[in-house]
């Protein structure tokens, strides 16, 4: 298969050697369109086994999550950050992958200036809290022409993503092994590659301010790492160098002199005149330090 298909296929080191990662297009799902069943059995056999349902992960875990911001209301902050950064790019068609049920969602659609804006999630179960927490069902139709809820996978290549001015990807890479982080990267810098990406995760150095949480713990059970700032910093770079954008860095909630605000922001805004390339760098360097 991969030398087959070398254009959808990418090697990485690891701590036990090698492995390749291959990028499926999204559209080869139409051999399975009518069997709604087997699609879903397809879905979980490419998820290693020691994967959480996605479904079960959003229901159980993101009480602790909730909990421990609660006090600052971050989520609000950070919504409001997110939309505010999409506002400033010009963006008229936004995606916003791993949308969850949708709060993000909820707070584009109060803006006009959004003409179009696509969730994203692999849980249907989310998708249809979405849907149910949106009301779309009793939106006005010029209202209910701007949503639009798709069910995917954010790790393969999926041209249903193309196109679009903007995406936003809030709290989702922390929830993703450094494999599935290396297949995202391509996904939406290098196949999607919108004009501006917003992308948000936790700032591990500000998890002493929470009383709430144990020393060396992360704020949520199923996050696969937190990083801290240059951590975050050292990513997002490679990221510009290799997929040519050029990137900036935002807090977001109260910041500490120390250990600085709970969120980090990176808002890329795409390089028109830089020649992409895709050579590939270990993710042992931006790993949690343990």
């Amino acid at each position: 298969m991969l030398h087959k298909n070398p254009a959808r296929a990418q090697s990485f080191e690891l701590a036990f050697g090698q492995a390749h990662v291959f990028y499926p297009d999204a559209t080869d799902e139409r051999y399975l369109r009518h069997r709604r069943s087997l699609m879903s059995q397809a879905m979980a056999q490419l998820m290693e086994e020691d994967t959480p349902d996605p479904d079960e992960v959003q229901e159980t875990a993101a009480e602790e999550e909730w909990a421990i911001e609660e006090r600052i209301s971050l989520n609000e902050q950070r919504i409001g950050a997110v939309v505010a950064a999409l506002r400033a790019s010009g963006a008229k068609r936004v995606l916003d992958l791993g949308c969850g049920e949708g709060k993000l969602i909820s707070a584009l659609l109060k803006d006009r200036d959004f003409s179009e804006i696509v969730g994203v999630d692999v849980s249907y179960r989310s998708l249809e809290k979405a849907q149910d927490k949106l009301r779309l069902d009793q939106l006005a139709p010029a209202q209910r022409e701007r949503i639009k809820l798709l069910h995917g996978s954010l790790i393969y290549r999926d041209k249903r993503l193309n196109g679009y001015d903007a995406a936003a990807v809030v709290e989702v890479i922390e929830h993703m092994d450094f494999a599935r982080l290396a297949a995202f990267e391509r996904v939406l810098f290098e196949f999607a590659r919108p004009k501006s990406v917003v992308l948000t995760t936790p700032n591990a150095e500000y998890n002493v301010k929470w009383e709430s949480l144990p020393a060396g713990k992360m704020r949520h059970r199923d996050h696969r790492f937190e990083w801290t700032r240059d951590q975050f910093q050292s990513w997002a770079t490679g990221i510009r160098e290799r997929f040519g954008y050029d990137v900036r860095f935002l807090p977001v909630g109260p910041e500490d002199a120390i250990v600085g605000a709970p969120t980090q922001m990176a808002v890329f805004e795409e390089n028109e005149t830089y020649t992409t390339h895709t050579s590939h760098t270990s993710y042992k360097t931006y790993k949690r330090n343990s």
